[in-house]
């Protein structure tokens, strides 16, 4: 591994966490989810096509590593613990906020927010693979592991469940 390809990898920091964090919805999953990514895409640099897109690979290592996650973690048992959960609930300052909405609160309108949470999960991140991180329609597809056509698809329905939600928010034209 170069230190070119090191640096280059380390600059997408910021919008594969971003990422991480809106499939985790926890701060911690996501920087577990981030650091199993880059060290998985650094055991594997030499498997890197100098040339190509190295942030849409990152995406896809990313992508591949969560889904195999959620795989996983659907198989564990889970132990609750009623009484903790309570507490927790008592003592959150704001029910029903997750990390995700506290993240975002501060750069999206609560309008926008609440829309986009709303999305069904594959428009949600294909929508949000494009428009807020700017990946191609064939970059997401190979992130995704679907068809082009099925990224443009959900893409496009996305958007509009989006312009449904929200277009009583436009002003009205005379």
């Amino acid at each position: 591994m170069t230190p070119a390809f090191e640096a280059d990898a380390l600059a997408s920091l910021d919008s594969l966490y971003r990422t991480a964090l809106r499939l985790t919805h926890r701060p911690a999953d996501a920087e577990d989810l981030v650091q199993d990514t880059y060290l998985k895409a650094f055991r594997a640099a030499d498997q890197f096509t100098p040339g190509t897109n190295l942030r849409a690979w990152l995406f896809t290592i990313l992508h591949n590593t969560a889904r195999n996650r959620a795989r996983d973690f659907a198989r564990d048992h889970v132990a609750v613990d009623s009484d903790a959960v309570e507490r927790a609930m008592e003592t959150n300052a704001e029910p029903g906020a997750t990390p995700e909405t506290l993240l975002l609160r501060d750069t999206l309108a609560p309008e926008l927010q609440a829309a986009i949470d709303a999305l069904p999960q594959a428009f949600r991140e294909a929508v949000w693979l494009r428009d807020v991180e700017e990946f191609s329609y064939a970059e997401i597809a190979g992130m995704l592991q679907v068809p082009v056509g099925t990224v443009m698809s959900r893409i496009s329905r996305g958007r509009r469940l989006l312009f449904d939600r929200l277009h009583h928010l436009r002003p009205a034209h005379v």
